[in-house]
């Protein structure tokens, strides 16, 4: 069948039923803008699996099994959506904060330290140090959940701290070594 005869024949059997599909929609959604979405969708897929309807049998039945259908892989995919977007928040609440890189450092002391950060660490440092990512814009970029970036960030800053340590120490920015070394030789 080509495209239009099957067009031609989708139009016969199954828009008569629109009416009907749009007052299941809202008895099943109850709201209006939503049941307009279910109704496209069900057309649109619908029409996409037209070449399965048996021509001559009940098609407003056939377009309320594919409604249902449709409706039930919407609730489904919502609920994903609700549970990664409350994951994310209760993960973003518990983290602890992470001071930034102590000032007086160069620049070039801090990209020889970020430099020095395996790449899966140093690419998320970057993006949110550097280019001030948020966390979900950052894991849309490099493909990986969210929760991986916020791992990877930790990771990163605590090594990023680790390599500037030296840096720091030597210019007396947080030195505790050094502190703790003139206490020392003070009891000596």
């Amino acid at each position: 069948m080509d495209r239009e005869s099957e067009w031609a024949a989708f139009e016969a059997e199954a828009l008569p039923h629109l009416s009907a599909l749009f007052r299941l929609a809202m008895w099943l959604v109850r709201d209006r803008a939503e049941a307009e979405d279910l109704v496209q969708d069900t057309f649109t897929q619908a029409l996409q699996s037209f070449h399965r309807y048996d021509k001559g049998t009940n098609c407003r039945a056939w377009l309320i099994r594919v409604m249902f259908h449709t409706n039930s892989n919407r609730r489904r995919a919502k609920a994903r959506l609700q549970l990664i977007n409350e994951t994310d928040v209760r993960i973003a609440e518990t983290v602890a904060f992470e001071p930034p890189t102590p000032e007086g450092l160069t620049e070039e002391e801090v990209l020889n330290a970020l430099r020095s950060l395996p790449p899966q660490f140093g690419e998320v440092v970057l993006l949110a140090d550097i280019e001030d990512m948020a966390y979900k814009e950052i894991a849309t970029t490099l493909d990986v959940p969210i929760g991986t970036v916020m791992s990877r960030l930790h990771r990163g800053r605590k090594l990023m701290r680790a390599a500037l340590a030296s840096y720091a120490n030597s210019r007396g920015i947080g030195g505790h070594k050094t502190d703790e070394a003139s206490a020392s030789s003070v009891r000596k």
